[in-house]
């Protein structure tokens, strides 16, 4: 339950629901006048008041439904079902019907608060080559540098503080926060969203043993982001020794990643905070890696896959699923051993069963 005494509603410029509905790829009803109600900002149902956006995704919730206050509260069917079972619907709210309550809230809170505003123009204190590429739409704010031959797309915002290196590309309509480090050739596809701390394109953890030391193995690859992709703060993706890192679109990754050198990313697919990949895996499709996971190196996670939080995967996972495990640390020869016989505890369980029937007859 919210606490109300530290709830501030983050208000914006009112929008009718009709205006904040316009583009949504979902089939809704909306029982009342979407062109008549208004909505400046988006709230928890149990504090919601007049003018607020809220929903309902979770069953267990549904008692907040009672007394809420909301302008608009979004929900299944079958939890208005409930509520006008319960006979507590109030005039004052709209109810929208959705098959999947969140999508719609996400949409709106996008409409009323991601709105991009950029005024266009360089900061007189900007360092930017004479060979670099700049649409004239793009916004350039303090402290920025642009090295040679970068192209900075139409629409793009590069927050104070920014390095853009050498012959990197960044797409249009894409957002890059203070202080992020793109280096030389990396490429950042359109509608980008870069947060605050983030260093993409550093060389990867490239060395060669030797009698006289670690030899440095020159990381000439690049880091290739697709479309839609989002980055979250003071995460690192390294640049590839021989061929490319590969974000493909759609990927959301958040704060604290690092992505090592020749990874690559399925689309859709999105990763929490604090989990390490390490060089040459390939992730899949669509696929969730749970905060503080630690993905080995050269393998390869199948499509669709789920790992939960904090577990390692040390091979590769080719069937579809969700993937759960967390093991004390022990001598490495130990952990082989053990581990080698927890993969047969199931047929063990069963062998066990089949002579306790035996002997019991």
């Amino acid at each position: 339950m919210t606490n109300t005494a530290f709830f501030k509603p983050a208000l914006v410029a009112t929008q009718s629901l009709a205006d904040l509905f316009k583009d949504l790829h979902a089939s809704v009803s909306v029982l009342g006048d979407a062109n008549q109600t208004l909505v400046s900002h988006v709230a928890p149902l149990d504090v919601a008041a007049a003018g607020a956006f809220s929903f309902l995704s979770n069953a267990h919730l549904r008692d907040q439904l009672l007394s809420s206050q909301a302008s608009v509260i979004v929900l299944s069917e079958a939890d208005l079902v409930w509520l006008k079972e319960q006979g507590k619907t109030h005039e004052s709210s709209v109810y929208v019907v959705a098959e999947q309550p969140y999508g719609v809230y996400a949409h709106v809170a996008q409409r009323l608060y991601l709105q991009r505003h950029i005024e266009a123009g360089v900061h007189q204190t900007a360092v930017i080559d004479k060979t670099a590429v700049l649409a004239a739409s793009s916004q350039i704010d303090a402290r920025v540098v642009v090295g040679a031959r970068a192209q900075i797309g139409e629409r793009v915002r590069l927050m104070a503080g920014v390095v853009i290196g050498d012959e990197a590309v960044i797409g249009d309509d894409s957002t890059v926060y203070p202080n992020v480090t793109i280096y030389h050739g990396c490429q950042i596809g359109a509608r980008a969203i870069i947060h605050a701390g983030a260093v993409i394109g550093a060389d990867g953890f490239g060395f060669a043993p030797t009698k006289s030391g670690w030899q440095k193995i020159p990381q000439v690859g690049r880091v290739a982001v697709g479309d839609d992709v989002e980055i979250g703060a003071n995460t690192c993706i390294d640049r590839g020794a021989l061929s490319d890192t590969v974000i493909h679109d759609g990927v959301k990754l958040d704060n604290q990643i690092q992505i090592a050198h020749n990874c690559v990313i399925g689309e859709h697919t999105a990763v929490a905070s604090c989990v390490g990949i390490a060089g040459s895996a390939v992730i899949g499709a669509r696929c969730m890696i749970g905060g503080a996971a630690m993905i080995g190196g050269h393998l390869t996670i199948a499509d669709g896959t789920v790992v939960s939080a904090a577990t390692a995967v040390p091979s590769s996972l080719t069937v579809a699923g969700q993937y759960s495990g967390v093991f004390p640390p022990m001598l490495h020869r130990d952990w082989e051993r053990n581990a080698s016989l927890i993969r047969h505890l199931s047929d063990l369980r069963k062998r066990i069963r089949t002579l306790e029937k035996t002997s019991g007859q």
